[in-house]
């Protein structure tokens, strides 16, 4: 058996034209009715994607889908919650289409590379600019930025490899609906189980251009208190929501408490009410519950029942005695119950040699290393997909980059290694010829 040859692709700078493409991404707000509220204006993922189809047309990609899928296909018990309450809403669906771009004929998915990038971003809008090393804006590292910095590198791996896009095929997802709890469903989901997929499958997002071929899947919980209100002057007359759920989440923050590896717990948000002079007898604490395969996921949950009983049992005993809180001791159990927004989702734990070595081996992309915990994206569709090797890649890092938080900010020499990486790997495959059918 030869060793492989390393592919040797320089690092690809951004054009001009792709800077702009950028910053004009960045100003379009693209967040999702799950993430803005009701009432907020319509998402302008349409133009955006419009605008990244014609940035993509240069380089000989035709668009091949643009559309929402069916509200019937969103009729599943896996749907998040959220996602099922807002299906039937006017415009919902018809606002967050997804994007197919096809680079070459309709290969089959054995001579096809398929990468995957979200155009949809969290809510929060900040200030758009490039100072000459980072772009800023909602979006930049996750993930308009790798959009962009993807289409430069397959250009730039087609200058290299006549093949690609004539013997090779490329696909491009760019998807709405992966943030706002959404995983997926109405985006990426729907494209996969359409044949929109290849024999290499890559999910656009930052790993520090380590290729990650695992992805958790989450599960939401809610711990909801639906008891009696009452006003200030007679507060033990009420049951106190803010009191019982402020104990249960520290209870469970304490019980739950565990390495990301067995199960990441977030303890989320919690609210009651706004006013100072008023007992809130209802209230909503909500956890996400992130695991890696599974049977973590059934042990989490049976982790989670099993601490909010305990919880249930140490308020009583804590508040029982006292004057303002006996009745909500009392009657914590009857107003307390759990409901679950999102579980029974898949995850992704790719375990193809072929496409590992190819990677590492060829195209020079380093691993995850085993030892650090994975994170929630859309390659979780990609589980159980036979003949496709699928892995998480692109530049940045969530936490340092601020993804989902004030400054978000990616640095151009960073999409520019990403740029690299893509024709690397593109070159890479289009030299391949072990493994394919």
């Amino acid at each position: 058996m030869t060793t492989p040859t390393r592919s040797v692709v320089p690092a690809s700078p951004l054009a001009p034209e792709d800077r702009d493409l950028l910053l004009w991404l960045l100003r379009l707000p693209t967040a999702g009715p799950l993430e803005t509220g009701a009432g907020a204006p319509a998402p302008r993922l349409r133009e955006a994607q419009a605008g990244y189809a014609r940035a993509a047309a240069a380089i000989g990609f035709r668009v091949v889908r643009n559309a929402p899928p069916e509200a019937a296909e969103l009729d599943r018990p896996d749907v998040p919650a959220p996602v099922r309450a807002a299906r039937d809403l006017p415009g919902f669906l018809d606002d967050q289409p997804s994007l197919v771009l096809r680079l070459g004929p309709e290969l089959p998915a054995a001579r096809t590379v398929m990468f995957n990038v979200h155009l949809d971003t969290v809510a929060g809008r900040q200030p758009v600019r490039f100072d000459g090393d980072r772009f800023y804006g909602r979006g930049a590292v996750d993930a308009k930025g790798p959009a962009v910095a993807l289409l430069a590198g397959v250009r730039a791996a087609r200058e290299l490899c006549p093949a690609i896009g004539r013997d090779i095929g490329v696909l491009i997802q760019a998807v709405a609906g992966e943030e706002g709890g959404a995983m997926g469903v109405f985006g990426t989901r729907p494209l996969v189980e359409r044949g929109y997929i290849g024999r290499l499958n890559v999910f656009c997002e930052p790993t520090g251009l380590r290729f990650l071929p695992r992805s958790t899947a989450a599960m939401t919980a809610r711990v909801v208190v639906d008891g009696a209100d009452a006003v200030d002057d007679h507060a033990a007359a009420g049951h106190n929501a803010s009191v019982l759920l402020g104990f249960l989440a520290q209870h469970l923050a304490r019980a739950l408490d565990r390495p990301a590896a067995e199960g990441g717990v977030c303890v989320a948000g919690l609210h009651t009410g706004t006013r100072h002079n008023k007992v809130y007898g209802r209230g909503s604490l909500l956890l996400n519950l992130a695991y890696a395969s599974a049977h973590a996921g059934r042990r989490l949950e049976g982790d989670l029942r099993a601490a909010l009983d305990d919880g249930l049992d140490a308020f009583c005993e804590a508040f029982g005695g006292t004057a303002l809180f006996a009745r909500t001791a009392a009657d914590a159990r009857a107003v307390t119950r759990l409901e679950w927004l999102k579980r029974g989702l898949p995850v992704l734990d790719d375990r193809d040699g072929w496409g590992h070595r190819l990677l590492r081996d060829v195209a020079g992309i380093e691993p995850w290393p085993c030892h650090e915990p994975g994170f929630t994206c859309d390659a979780i569709w990609m589980s159980g997909i036979a003949d496709a090797c699928t892995v998480v890649l692109g530049p940045g890092d969530l936490a340092a980059n601020n993804a989902h938080a004030a400054g978000e900010f990616v640095r151009e020499s960073e999409l520019a290694e990403f740029a690299g990486a893509v024709a690397r790997l593109l070159a890479a495959f289009a030299g391949d010829r072990n493994g394919r059918p």
